[in-house]
């Protein structure tokens, strides 16, 4: 199922191609919209989010599942930002060509319950 909720805590289910432009057309510097997909096949978490982070600047992230699979992207246009939310939510498989991303998993590293070591002391 894809779930839509934006920074004032409106939440879809099932959005349409319409209701999540409507989302993004309505960012204020500081909001975010973020699109999950909750399925029971699937494991991990699978969602794509976008802030507004300036009046000029949009932070672009999606994870596949794991934390190794979290990348992100800076961009400054809108159009970008929604065929890359709309490409997503359809599924389609080459939603994010045209996009120079960055994996950022490494930021998200394994937690203690992770790792079968433990912390190094």
């Amino acid at each position: 199922m894809l779930i839509a909720t934006d920074s004032r805590g409106h939440v879809l289910k099932h959005p349409s191609k319409p209701a999540i432009g409507a989302m993004l057309a309505d960012l204020r510097p500081g909001d975010h919209v973020l699109l999950e997909r909750q399925d029971e096949h699937r494991e991990g978490d699978w969602y794509i989010q976008v802030w507004f982070r300036d009046e000029t600047t949009y932070q672009l992230e999606f994870r596949n599942g794991v934390p190794a699979e979290h990348y992100q992207t800076l961009t400054t246009s809108q159009e970008q930002v929604s065929q890359a939310l709309l490409g997503w939510a359809a599924d389609e498989p080459d939603w994010q060509r045209g996009i120079t991303w960055d994996n950022i998993g490494a930021m998200f590293g394994a937690s203690v319950a992770e790792d079968p070591d433990g912390p190094a002391l």
